[in-house]
């Protein structure tokens, strides 16, 4: 059984090692393709925030329909900070981080006392008044007219300019964020984590401190999206409002559920999935449809997103593992097979050598 469970965990690290290694090399695959890069920079970004939606929503149970405002609230304060008070890219980033997690925990103490879609409509809330702010401060955000000039970021004095920079910065903090989640849902916070998802009351007789683990894991999920958010600003230069709205906010969702809650991953794959699609459908809708406004994304995405609940509940990641639970066990019974097989053989030879 022990053997068994090696080969298993041996295999999953081989299939991670090359999916990585894959992800590191996909600009030598494209040859350098800016348009292609662009796109793969997107599915980072989406993935740092879906990654913290998802142990938000998978694996502690609590919706957010807010979670583009923590996004903004990292790219204005990034953006503020390295423009207008001349402070290095990291710090500003880092102080986004920290003023989204602050922010998170002054919402989450009243929002978090309450459940399913009254904690949604409350979050929703946020999001909007986020984006209200956002769009009258205009001494900070620049209202409507967007916030431009933004630096770009630096390393060791060195702009990241180029997007084969940029996607590896990105690619960095994405497994970076995959890494530290994975660690969060194997430990004992992520055994409480799914205790409050099951059943908050059993949780609570059990000693868990409900409110402290849904603070810490609301707080997390604005730090992912607060960093996702300051790459964005230095690697596009000019953001405004609408970036950051309910619209986002929903998209993100949608991105989860893609994906699927079950996996860490789920944020990963939900936001490729969904990049690649809206990038299919930029080009083929205009050809089927020459008329059609950019409300199709919405209409097509909403419809997506119910045929997932309905007929794919547990997301791509569901479907995945189970294909490859299979994978995996059909790989152990055969190993099991040659092994008992030799085994016979060796046991027949030294028999005839008796």
């Amino acid at each position: 059984m022990e053997h068994g469970q090696r080969m298993t965990d041996g295999r999953k690290r081989w299939l991670l090692l090359v999916g990585a290694a894959v992800w590191l090399g996909l600009p030598w695959l494209v040859f350098g393709n800016n348009y292609v890069l662009s796109t793969l920079i997107l599915i980072g970004l989406y993935a740092l925030v879906s990654t913290g939606m998802t142990l938000l929503m998978g694996y502690a149970g609590q919706i957010s329909l807010g979670q583009a405002a923590f996004y903004g609230i990292g790219a204005y304060a990034s953006a503020y900070l390295t423009a207008h008070a001349g402070w290095p890219s990291w710090l500003a980033l880092a102080a986004g981080a920290v003023l989204a997690a602050l922010v998170a925990l002054v919402v989450g103490i009243p929002v978090f006392r309450l459940r399913e879609h009254y904690l949604a409509l409350a979050t929703l809330g946020f999001g909007v008044i986020m984006f209200t702010f956002f769009k009258e401060w205009k001494e900070i955000t620049g209202g409507l007219n967007g916030f431009f000039g933004i630096p770009p970021i630096r390393i060791a004095g060195v702009p990241l300019q180029s997007d084969l920079q940029f996607y590896y910065l990105v690619s960095l903090f994405v497994l970076a964020g995959l890494w530290f989640a994975h660690n969060i849902v194997r430990s004992r916070v992520g055994r409480a984590l799914r205790a409050i998802h099951g059943s908050e009351v059993a949780a609570s007789s059990l000693g868990v401190n409900i409110m402290k683990y849904k603070l810490q894991i609301f707080m997390l999920s604005a730090v992912y999206a607060s960093i996702a958010g300051s790459l964005y600003a230095h690697y596009v230069t000019f953001i405004n409002p609408d970036l950051f709205g309910i619209v986002p906010s929903i998209y993100f969702l949608i991105m989860v559920v893609i994906g699927g809650t079950a996996s860490v991953w789920g944020g990963l794959i939900g936001a490729a999935v969904y990049v690649c699609l809206g990038e299919w459908l930029k080009a083929v809708v205009p050809l089927l449809l020459p008329n059609a406004g950019g409300e199709f994304e919405i209409v097509f995405f909403g419809l997506l997103l119910v045929v997932m609940l309905i007929y794919m509940p547990n997301g791509l990641t569901g479907v995945m593992q189970k294909r490859m639970r299979r994978f995996l066990e059909m790989g152990g019974r055969q190993e099991k097979q040659i092994a008992a097989v030799e085994g016979h053989k060796a046991r027949s030879i030294g028999g005839e050598r008796g």
